[in-house]
């Protein structure tokens, strides 16, 4: 896994919301490698569109064919930031599935290969302070770096 690749969280969260939303990975790789905004329009929502998707990408440097294929980091994660990814790329609920707190995200519970995922994508300012095993794989704890 090459974990070089860097992506913002806005656009990791969309390219996360289109696989949570069943678009195959051929067709994601499809229309980045054709820049077609309209392919992305059954998986957009209100909040999450993808008007701007190609745009952001050029301007930052951004490699979104390498990071489907290959994988990436998110550059930096907000509190909320990083729940809105959680729920869209393991397709949980916060305050369900995960508490975010202040600088903290607990009961987060993931299989060893969702958890593995998350190490490799995760911004640099988060830290995987607690893992403990259950039945279903691992329950984690994700704190902000700087309260470490």
């Amino acid at each position: 896994m090459n974990t070089e690749i860097k992506l913002s969280q806005s656009t990791a969260i969309r390219l996360e919301q289109a696989r949570g939303k069943g678009m195959p990975e051929a067709d994601i790789l499809k229309a980045i490698q054709a820049k077609d905004v309209s392919a992305f329009d059954a998986v957009s929502e209100e909040h999450y569109r993808y008007d701007e998707f190609f745009n952001y990408a050029d301007e930052h440097g951004e490699k979104l064919e390498e990071a489907v294929l290959n994988g990436y980091r998110i550059t930096f994660n907000t509190r909320g930031g990083l729940g809105i990814w959680l729920e869209k790329a393991f397709r949980l609920k916060a305050d369900q599935d995960f508490t975010v707190g202040e600088g903290i995200i607990t009961g987060l519970q993931l299989t060893a290969a969702q958890a593995e995922v998350l190490k490799q994508r995760l911004a640099w300012n988060w830290v995987i302070t607690d893992a403990k095993e259950i039945p279903a794989g691992l329950e984690l704890t994700l704190k902000l770096r700087a309260l470490v």
